[in-house]
């Protein structure tokens, strides 16, 4: 099921989200509807709280960026109850998006490097290292289960000039081929 994505201006994408406790919720029907409502947005990424679930999970499909990074190719994950346990390397800037905040991309910069350790959709739990593009859209979506959205990485002044187009935003002024949730 195809579900509406949370945007900007949603009290649920400024809150830490919490934990899933192992047989609390349909975690399989939660991961699948993830993936749907993602691939209709054409999305590399989707969180918990895009989808105006207060949960500590995220969904990636990173192959549409292995043009840009071949270790992308088949990188499909599920991260339940992620922490990242440290971040590495240089700083490198790039252009993100994100569904929640549509007509908008700006240069975020972040380590190259994580370490993170969660929880598979099978309850498993993981402890692995993630470079270059795979490190990128987790700690984009990381930061969705932290209350952090990739306008708070931008400086002041950068904010400022957003202002408008992320009241637009918030009120459902925009133009978009996806189901949205919108403030009232």
């Amino acid at each position: 099921m195809i579900l509406p994505i949370t945007a900007y201006g949603m009290p649920v994408l400024k809150k830490v989200a919490k934990d899933i406790e192992e047989g609390s919720i349909d975690l399989q029907a939660l991961v699948d509807n993830m993936f749907e409502t993602m691939y209709k947005a054409s999305g590399v990424g989707l969180a918990g709280p895009q989808v105006n679930e207060n949960l500590r999970i995220f969904v990636i499909d990173g192959d549409p960026m292995s043009e840009e990074d071949p270790k992308c190719a088949g990188f499909k994950k599920v991260f339940i109850n992620a922490e990242i346990i440290e971040e590495t390397g240089e700083e490198w800037g790039v252009e993100e998006g994100c569904l929640s905040i549509p007509g908008i991309r700006e240069t975020v910069y972040r380590p190259e490097k994580i370490l993170i350790r969660y929880r598979d959709e099978n309850w498993v739990e993981h402890e692995e290292e993630y470079d270059g593009w795979r490190a990128r859209i987790i700690q984009h979506e990381y930061d969705h289960i932290e209350g952090i959205l990739f306008t708070d990485h931008l400086s002041p002044l950068k904010k400022r000039l957003l202002k408008k187009k992320l009241t637009n935003i918030s009120k459902g002024n925009i133009g978009i081929d996806y189901r949205m949730k919108f403030l009232k």
